[in-house]
């Protein structure tokens, strides 16, 4: 009998780990997810465009025009880091005075970043 209950045992234990092994996975899984939503704002370094011309402007001239037009046509603000486009928003007109007047220039954008999106809170020259 005690051969059968050592096994026994030694099935519980392994199992009792397993749960409990899981259960610490899927909580530090939750925190890490907590983690990101309290990570709040995060800051980029790149160069002011428009969310339809990205890292190349298609209007021969000067970028910062066709920039400027593009926005007043509708398009969004966007910041080009290297060869990712990040869309800007805003409803701040001090934030959107500030990309205006930085098109076409290296900036300095912090705000909550939303997978290519990132809502914008400051905005600075660099």
């Amino acid at each position: 009998m005690t051969p059968r209950f050592g096994k026994l045992g030694i099935y519980a234990a392994g199992m009792l780990l397993m749960v409990s092994l899981n259960l610490g996975s899927a909580l530090a899984g939750e925190k890490k997810a907590d983690d990101k939503k309290d990570s709040g704002k995060q800051t980029l370094t790149g160069v002011v465009s428009d969310a339809m011309c990205g890292a190349k402007h298609m209007m021969p001239g000067d970028p910062a025009g066709c920039l400027r037009a593009c926005v007043s046509k509708g398009s969004k603000y966007a910041l080009v880091v290297g060869d990712k486009v990040y869309t800007l928003d805003s409803s701040d007109k001090a934030v959107l005075e500030k990309l205006d007047k930085l098109a076409d220039q290296k900036a300095k954008v912090t705000g909550t970043l939303n997978g290519d999106d990132m809502q914008v809170t400051s905005v600075s020259g660099i």
